[in-house]
């Protein structure tokens, strides 16, 4: 029977959309965002500070799912029950209940902006609060690109977010921690773009 357990030491519920003190732990909250924000990765070494994501799911309040990254092969079958679960799981939960959850033999970390949930699986050993500024993280650059990201900005333009989140994330682990390389490389293909629908939809003679 899979079990999921709360974390207990983990921080409280932060439900805004800007990321406040992560309470007990602080001195990880600052390793962090120091990982995240200011150094580059290391391919060699994992990532920022080692994360490698599961998968990354994106859902509604009611329980739409919106987006989903796999970075382990799964089939169809387990992708949907796995879904399932973790939404009816953390739908389920209170406000100010903590964000980390151990699930099967890793760990789900989630945090809720606006209208939509961003939820990861790590393994056991990654660091929480790390994952927590990587979801940060993705919320901005959505934000940059979109200008205050909303739910229809998702549904609309989906792709978008796909190729934001594989610009920022390769296999699970962060390539990029530069928000200003990020959007540059999806402005270059957004214009990319544009030439091509232009060139093909001019009529020749």
């Amino acid at each position: 029977m899979n079990t999921i357990r709360e974390v207990n030491w983990a921080s409280g519920h932060m439900g805004d959309r800007r990321i406040r003190s992560y309470g007990a732990g602080g001195g990880r909250a600052r390793q962090a965002k120091q990982v995240v924000g200011t150094t580059k990765p290391d391919p060699g070494s994992g990532g920022a500070g080692g994360i490698r994501m599961q998968f990354m799911l994106l859902f509604s309040r009611q329980g739409k799912l919106r987006l989903q990254k796999w970075y382990v092969p799964l089939s169809d079958k387990e992708k949907k029950k796995i879904t399932r679960e973790l939404v009816q799981t953390v739908l389920a939960r209170k406000p100010k209940m903590c964000s980390f959850l151990e699930w099967r033999d890793l760990k789900i970390v989630y945090k809720r902006y606006a209208s939509l949930y961003f939820c990861c699986a790590i393994e056991d050993q990654d660091n929480e609060l790390i994952t927590l500024e990587i979801i940060h993280r993705y919320v901005e650059l959505l934000d940059k690109y979109f200008g205050s990201v909303c739910e229809l900005d998702i549904i609309f333009n989906f792709e978008k977010a796909y190729f934001i989140l594989d610009e920022f994330l390769l296999g699970g682990e962060v390539q990029e921690t530069s928000k200003k390389n990020v959007l540059k490389a999806i402005e270059q293909a957004d214009l990319l773009q544009e030439l091509f629908q232009c060139h093909f939809s001019t009529p020749t003679l």
